[in-house]
């Protein structure tokens, strides 16, 4: 039986490709999702990948990959990163490997991107690989949840 992997998408993600190209690049959510997929598929996981715009509905999500004993979440929680206490106390219910992941390089943006609440609780963190950061994120998945 393959692994589970949440993949979960804070707000705005939806708008991928066309909120500020020029910082998120061109490719939408749907792609990635398309692109995660395929990789989960070779490196033999399953995915359950989602976005919501709401906080809520986010920390609900990752109280299903407790209760599913999903083998691994990677969150791209944007800006919940820095103000959702919510999300961080979910994330530590979790008890195998998270991952933190940006599409921007957050510390080389303004102040108000440097202080993540998740990172605190996060195994690991990727940022400032793009949407390719999300193919790392599940190749790291992949080697982590192989140990366990």
């Amino acid at each position: 039986m393959s692994k589970l992997i949440y993949i979960l998408n804070g707000p705005n993600l939806n708008r991928l490709g066309t909120r500020e190209p020029h910082i998120y690049g061109s490719e939408t959510l749907e792609q990635v999702k398309q692109r995660c997929s395929d990789r989960a598929a070779a490196l033999g996981l399953t995915i359950d990948f989602r976005q919501s715009n709401f906080e809520g509905a986010v920390v609900e999500s990752v109280h299903e990959a407790v209760d599913k004993e999903a083998a691994g979440i990677i969150i791209n929680p944007a800006g919940l990163t820095f103000t959702s206490t919510s999300l961080m106390d979910a994330l530590k219910m979790f008890s195998g490997p998270r991952v933190e992941l940006h599409i921007t390089n957050v510390h080389a943006r303004d102040a108000v991107y440097h202080n993540s609440l998740i990172s605190k609780v996060a195994t690991a963190v990727v940022a400032g690989m793009g949407t390719d950061g999300y193919i790392h994120a599940l190749d790291w998945m992949a080697a982590r949840t192989a140990k366990a």
